[in-house]
């Protein structure tokens, strides 16, 4: 197998299934409920029917968890994600 190894100039992306193993093996669409609610981050579109989650994304948001943070809290950390995106 030819991976490349997750660097700051190609970090590491993860399909939705598998985001859903890391959040303890919800739903596809209890996933997708997050999102709408503004707890997880929304998808990158790398094609019309290809999306991914930076895994980075995806450890800030189980960490919050883990320490107990509000939804309110956790709402914030999302937008603050999705923004450092646009930069």
């Amino acid at each position: 197998m030819n991976e490349l190894a997750p660097t700051p100039e190609a970090p590491s992306y993860v399909r939705p299934k598998d985001a859903c193993r890391q959040l303890g093996g919800m739903g596809l669409s209890t996933l997708y409920a997050h999102v709408d609610r503004g707890l997880f981050v929304k998808p990158v579109a790398l094609s019309r029917r290809f999306v991914v989650f930076p895994q980075d994304e995806i450890t800030a948001i189980l960490n919050a968890r883990l320490a107990g943070k509000t939804d309110d809290e956790v709402r914030q950390l999302v937008a603050e994600l999705m923004e450092k995106r646009r930069a």
